[in-house]
């Protein structure tokens, strides 16, 4: 569960960068400031956001590949988001555990997309994970 407060921080940060240009830094202290992370998430988290930001343009070139009728723009900001974030995982972190990447990405989407997120999220990252083995 703590990893996936991990990744839900690193979720919620992308999209304020996205949405609003917010500073990555400022936009994790804020968020660590009305929420307990463990020290050890925290690193993970942070580790996520910066890789994700990192390597935004080539996991928005995967994504676009694979959403088809959808260009990354037109998408939701919240499914844009999740899978930048467990896209970052799949493609390129190290210790990376894709189907657990997955699974992590769909609750995200449940909680805070709407109904179609999920199985959306769902489509795209495993055209991912596909591409990736």
């Amino acid at each position: 569960m703590s990893r996936r407060k991990a990744r839900e921080f690193a979720f919620k940060v992308l999209f304020q960068v996205d949405q609003v240009n917010a500073d990555p830094h400022q936009a994790f202290r804020y968020l660590l400031q009305d929420n307990t992370l463990a020290e050890k998430d925290r690193g993970f988290s942070w580790d996520l956001i910066v890789g994700s930001l990192a390597h935004l343009e080539q996991i928005d070139k995967e994504i676009g590949t694979y959403a088809r009728d959808w260009s990354i723009n037109r998408m939701s900001a919240v499914d844009r988001n999740i899978i930048r974030v467990a896209g970052y995982e799949i493609m390129f972190y190290e210790h990376s555990q894709p189907v657990v990447a997955i699974d992590e990405a769909l609750e995200i989407a449940k909680k805070y997309g709407d109904d179609t997120s999920a199985a959306f999220v769902n489509a795209i990252l495993d055209k991912i994970l596909g591409a990736s083995k």
